[in-house]
């Protein structure tokens, strides 16, 4: 059972269709066990829920109401807090079940590990998969202090599984000096600092291929999003986060998953972060799944 069947939380705005009727999934993964800084992300994806009632259901950026998609907002995972190793593996089984029911998983964190075992059971799905990765921080540590299962690895993983070659980073200004080192040696695309920009170049090149997008909400400065854990100074605007989903959304490449992660609530008690991730997700769901 990966979901509690009493659930009766808040959903995300308008996520009360049936899952049988829905081609979108929305699901929360309250895990934040292996962060290095500040926890508190396990309760992001609820917070996110409810700060959803305050979104308008129509988007003027993408001219589409929520009426016209269908999407079942799943709630939130029941992991064994403190079990990383088993956290993972009760998600990769859910991801493989949504797959395999042909939804498009749209999760909700928790820390940024747990995108890893999205992205194995993606990568078992599809050939030829790529990544767009957008974040602060470069997430391409092989181990955080002897922990190979760590919110500081997933993007290094996901390079030695499908191929640096086939992960696309944009954002990121921090991580270890090795790390950038990796990432020049490797083959790998790494755009610093900035996102809308150069993803708009990347984009055209990923046509015909299945891409998986993940979006850590600290890629935003903390001026924008001070409820995540591991806040980083000198990051893009939400208008700008805005501008590259936008981008993916009219690029015509074939997204086929996608998650966002990292809201802390703890730390924002204004609930901007919330609020701006919602919008996010939002924007996310209404443009990013094949019509």
């Amino acid at each position: 059972m990966f979901f509690d069947q009493g659930y009766s939380g808040r959903v995300f705005i308008m996520g009360d269709r049936s899952y049988e009727e829905s081609n979108i999934v929305i699901f929360g993964m309250p895990m934040d066990y292996t962060v290095s800084f500040r926890p508190g992300s396990r309760f992001g994806p609820n917070r996110v829920r409810e700060a959803s009632i305050g979104l308008e259901e129509y988007s003027p950026y993408m001219d589409r109401h929520l009426e016209d998609v269908k999407y079942h907002d799943a709630g939130d995972m029941l992991l064994p807090f403190g079990n990383a190793a088993k956290s993972l593996d009760m998600i990769e089984q859910y991801a493989e079940q949504l797959i395999t029911d042909g939804k498009f998983p749209l999760g909700i964190g928790g820390e940024h590990l747990v995108t890893w075992p999205i992205i194995r059971a993606m990568h078992k799905e599809y050939d030829e998969l790529a990544v767009i990765h957008i974040d602060a921080h470069a997430d391409l540590r092989e181990e955080y202090e002897g922990e190979e299962l760590s919110h500081s690895t997933p993007i290094r993983k996901t390079c030695e599984l499908i191929g640096p070659e086939n992960v696309y980073s944009f954002g990121i200004r921090s991580g270890m000096r090795e790390e950038f080192q990796y990432a020049k040696e490797s083959g790998m695309h790494m755009s610093k600092f900035e996102v809308a920009a150069p993803l708009k170049e990347v984009l055209p090149t990923l046509k015909g291929r299945p891409v998986y997008v993940t979006i850590d909400i600290d890629v935003l400065d903390p001026a924008f999003a001070p409820g995540t854990g591991t806040a980083e100074a000198g990051g893009i605007s939400s208008k700008e986060l805005l501008e590259a989903i936008q981008a993916i959304a009219h690029s015509g490449i074939n997204v086929v998953g996608c998650d966002l992660v990292e809201v802390s609530p703890p730390y924002d008690p204004s609930d901007q972060t919330a609020i701006a991730a919602s919008k996010f997700i939002r924007e996310m769901i209404l443009g990013w799944p094949k019509k």
